[in-house]
């Protein structure tokens, strides 16, 4: 593709893999939050004319949407004149929708890929000790990497602060940063959960409208994810409303005061947030083209996670924080429902294994690893 943009929240890795690309090949990094980078741009099209033949690089993009409109056509331009693809490479730390609005013009000329945090499979979590680091600290590199534990727990506690005071001011909404942090608490507190709007909205003294924009700003900057229902009629009454997930464990555990791993396993949360943690690794790894729900009927019938995979695969998958997983009725009832081609439990043991029903008791490592084989 011309354009190809890397989206992921701050401090993913973005900057950090982008500029390992620009030492390998003949082009230009500019930094949209950088004054004397800002004003190469002053003249964008005059700038990127006299790139031509090299990567340009746009880290920030959400900082200069109006580029957008400026790049598609410098992209025609170019393919008029033979060259095609490799030619923009964009950072965003906003979601695919946000930046999709901006984009348009781009249609046909862009591809997307998110960047996700660190995995099982690429920090090799062959052993618990290790899993168990990546789901406490979570998956952004420096607070995984951290010396110690309270470097990592200090780490987290500046990026979450940064982003209330700095970095969401700078996108343009006027929110309280004491407002906003009061939300991601209380969504922390409700991992895993269906969220009532209406009782969010009571707590904060505010109107249902701005508590929904304030969940919509956490999911945009890729905070938050809303899991959304099996949307097929089954002539069930199905659960319609999406459950919500912080992405990364360690924030989670940071905004709940968890700083060590014998706290987490002590505290009420710890079932949601493995719940959350093996979701949220299952998808980082999913196939193009794949899609992802959960399925809860009023009756007690639910699925943790079910995917539907490409060649009509349609794994049904529940999550248990147990050395010797049970699979409840409820999760039998649903796959009668909905009749998956493979079942999973996902479980923090280090053998895969199975159980009745055709049920496969699996690690998370091992469930990743089969994903990438589809």
């Amino acid at each position: 593709m011309p354009a190809v943009a890397i989206l992921g929240p701050r401090q993913i890795g973005k900057t950090t893999l982008a500029l390992e690309i620009e030492q390998s090949h003949d082009s230009v990094y500019l930094d949209l939050e950088s004054p004397s980078d800002l004003a190469k741009l002053d003249d964008p099209l005059a700038y990127f004319e006299a790139q031509q033949g090299k990567l340009v690089v746009l880290d920030e993009i959400q900082r200069m949407p109006e580029l957008f409109k400026v790049l598609r056509g410098v992209i025609d331009k170019n393919r008029q004149r033979g060259n095609t693809n490799g030619q923009f490479l964009i950072l965003g730390s906003a979601s695919l929708d946000l930046l999709q609005q901006s984009a348009e013009s781009l249609a046909g000329r862009i591809a997307y890929h998110e960047l996700a945090s660190l995995t099982p499979v690429e920090v090799n979590a062959e052993n618990s000790s290790e899993l168990d680091k990546l789901w406490l600290r979570g998956g952004f590199p420096e607070s995984y990497l951290a010396s110690t534990e309270s470097v990592s727990v200090d780490w987290r506690d500046n990026f979450i602060r940064t982003y209330l005071e700095r970095d969401i001011p700078q996108l343009g909404p006027r929110i309280p940063a004491m407002t906003l942090r009061r939300l991601w608490t209380m969504l922390a507190h409700l991992q895993a959960s269906l969220v009532n709007v209406s009782q969010l909205a009571s707590n904060l003294d505010l109107s249902n409208p701005t508590v929904k924009r304030y969940i919509d700003l956490l999911a945009d900057l890729l905070m938050i994810r809303r899991l959304q229902p099996w949307h097929t009629n089954q002539g069930k009454r199905l659960i319609k409303t999406p459950k919500i997930y912080l992405r990364d464990s360690g924030l989670l555990h940071k905004l709940l005061n968890i700083d060590s791993l014998d706290d987490l396993l002590q505290h009420p949360i710890i079932g949601a947030s493995w719940e959350g943690f093996v979701i949220e690794n299952i998808l980082n790894v999913m196939p193009r083209g794949a899609e992802a729900f959960f399925y809860r009927t009023s009756a007690g019938a639910e699925i943790d996670l079910v995917l539907q995979l490409p060649k009509q695969e349609l794994w049904a998958i529940e999550v248990k924080r147990s050395s010797a997983p049970k699979v409840e009725r409820g999760f039998h009832e649903a796959c009668a429902d909905i009749k998956p081609t493979r079942k999973f439990i996902v479980y923090n043991g280090d053998e895969t294994f199975p159980m009745k029903n055709d049920v496969e008791a699996i690690p998370l490592l091992q469930l990743q690893r089969n994903l990438f084989d589809i």
